[in-house]
């Protein structure tokens, strides 16, 4: 779960900001249209840090369940 901040800009639409990911932000025409479409830029943004941090590590990532 990610805190999301939805406010309308001058021009009336609507802008999705991801609190919890600097620079996670997104739009839409309307509040619906914007959650949907922040849910897939956390989920691009995720992935992207994921592959990064792979990629530096030259490792493997593997799940741990405790």
């Amino acid at each position: 779960d990610y805190k999301v901040a939805i406010y309308e800009d001058e021009d009336g639409v609507f802008i999705a900001e991801c609190l919890e990911l600097p620079g996670c932000i997104s739009d839409g025409n309307t509040k619906e249209e914007a959650v949907e479409n922040i849910k897939e830029a956390i989920d691009a943004y995720s992935e992207s840090i994921l592959k990064e941090k792979t990629e530096k590590l030259k490792g493997k990532i593997v799940n741990v369940t405790v």
